[in-house]
């Protein structure tokens, strides 16, 4: 059985009773908020594992209330729940902070897959002696984690740091999509490939100066993605 406390921010009372079933079955305890406002007032008093939020909600909006949660939480997982094929919704939640969405209708044995594996990810602790990656303009320093460009702060959400980070430490060598996808997100994403490709598109147009003909961020054809070598 698993364990935590996960908060559940939806105006939909049935898809907050799914939700809640669901997790309690696993072994999860929830705490429920029908709006933004609310999620961010429980935040403030209690510690929570993770974070199920709705994009479309009354008053704050999920876009919102997750810009807000990132900032006052860094480590926090935060999954959106978003319409069917909107892929403006799926780049706006990654660009408020969230480390994953799920499009509604969705399958709750593919939410809970994504919520442990993003939980999995924020048990990791900051490695403090890790030393500073450097390529070209490009510098990442997984100890304070923040990624700079010609010395310029460049903001990254958490999984497009953890994306760099790991495409920079096998510089000058070609990573296989699904094994980018397992180490990045976990087991069972190794077939989520326009997944991937959507991160990847966000995250050129945060570091190339022309994200159409990238110069850090290649792509290796029909296998992976490439960062390119030091010079």
């Amino acid at each position: 059985m698993e364990s935590g406390l996960i908060l559940v921010v939806d105006d939909e009372m049935s898809i907050r009773r799914a939700l809640h079933t669901t997790l309690s079955n696993l072994g999860f305890r929830t705490v429920e908020a029908a709006r933004g406002e609310e999620a961010l007032s429980l935040l403030r008093t209690n510690i929570f594992d993770a974070v199920l939020l709705d994009i479309n909600m009354p008053g704050m909006s999920g876009i919102d209330a997750c810009r807000s949660m990132r900032s006052l939480y860094p480590r926090i997982p935060i999954l959106m729940l978003t319409v069917r094929d909107s892929e403006d919704d799926k780049v706006e939640a990654l660009d408020a902070g969230a480390d994953d969405y799920i499009t509604k209708p969705f399958q709750l044995r593919e939410l809970t897959a994504r919520m442990r594996a993003a939980m999995r990810w924020s048990r990791i602790p900051d490695t403090q002696e890790a030393a500073v990656l450097r390529i070209d303009e490009i510098e990442l320093d997984p100890a304070r984690h923040t990624v700079k460009k010609a010395g310029r702060l460049i903001h990254l959400t958490p999984k497009e740091f953890e994306l760099t980070h790991h495409l920079m430490t096998h510089a000058g060598r070609p990573i296989q999509h699904s094994r980018l996808l397992n180490t990045v997100w976990g087991e069972g994403y190794g077939n989520e490939l326009e997944y991937l490709r959507t991160f990847m598109r966000q995250l050129r147009k945060k570091l190339e100066d022309d994200p159409a003909n990238p110069k850090y961020l290649l792509t290796e054809a029909h296998v992976g993605y490439r960062f390119a070598e030091k010079v």
